[in-house]
């Protein structure tokens, strides 16, 4: 009997474990999560037109960062500090590596679901960081953001939006007028903690009346190498649309992020 009831704790503390990294892997799926983690996003890209042959690299260090306002709201701030490489351009000048422009959002999120949305909105800005003129506009920027997702079992579906408008900057450099959308689906094998997911980062930039949507297809898997936690994400993307001289046909996606639960 001893023997039985010490199988069943640990078979309580094994299910235990594997739920809490469910739960996990469920938060990385909602890009407002209460929950402090820093993804390394790295993309690549080759180019066509009149820059064929052309490509360009860019790690992303997003830190995502939680902060309680009281019982019923949180604030969570996400950044995104981008390391370009740019190569092979036929314009000289545009081969460059450095720091681009960072981007900041900051979230307001109810803490309880509204009707089982998961509910964000709040400001973004751009901020003109970029170390070299063509890695960046030489702009401030500023707007709204929002976002809505659902989660159902191993299912997360929702959109993030949001414009930016240039505020102040270089008077030779072109204004800022961009809009993005995100729609977003994924699935959490719950087993493996596996997550697959589907997205599309488009952005419209009126000044330059022109799309640009790459899709992107990727799976991520958990993992925990001594106290860290960790997520895997391999993917692919393909531009279904871009502007003249754009990135085209296929890209790729590698990214990998530190979780730090409570």
């Amino acid at each position: 009997m001893m023997c039985a009831a010490v199988a069943q704790a640990q078979q309580a503390t094994e299910m235990s474990e594997a739920d809490k990294a469910v739960e996990l892997a469920k938060k990385l799926a909602n890009p407002v999560a209460a929950l402090i983690s820093v993804p390394l996003q790295y993309n690549y890209d080759e180019f066509g037109g009149a820059n064929d042959g052309a490509s360009k690299s860019v790690l992303n260090i997003q830190p995502i960062a939680p902060f309680s306002l009281g019982e019923d709201w949180n604030l969570i701030t996400r950044t995104i500090v981008p390391l370009v490489d740019q190569q092979d351009f036929p314009q000289e000048e545009k081969n460059e590596s450095g720091l681009g422009d960072i981007t900041q959002s900051f979230f307001f999120s109810p803490q309880a679901p509204v009707g089982g949305w998961i509910l964000a909105a709040g400001p973004v800005g751009l901020y003109p960081t970029a170390s070299e003129d063509v890695l960046g506009g030489e702009q401030w920027g500023a707007g709204p953001t929002a976002l809505a997702l659902k989660q159902s079992g191993p299912w997360t579906a929702g959109a993030l939006v949001n414009h930016i408008w240039s505020v102040a900057g270089e008077d030779d450099r072109a204004d800022i007028s961009t809009t993005l959308l995100q729609p977003f689906l994924s699935y959490i094998v719950q087993k493996t903690k596996t997550t697959f997911g589907l997205n599309s980062e488009s952005t419209y930039d009126w000044e330059g009346e022109a799309w640009a949507i790459p899709v992107n297809m990727t799976v991520a898997q958990m993992f925990k190498i001594g106290p860290q936690i960790m997520q895997l994400t391999l993917g692919a993307r393909y531009w279904a649309e871009s502007p003249d001289n754009g990135p085209e046909d296929w890209g790729a996606r590698v990214g990998l992020t530190f979780l730090f639960p409570k």
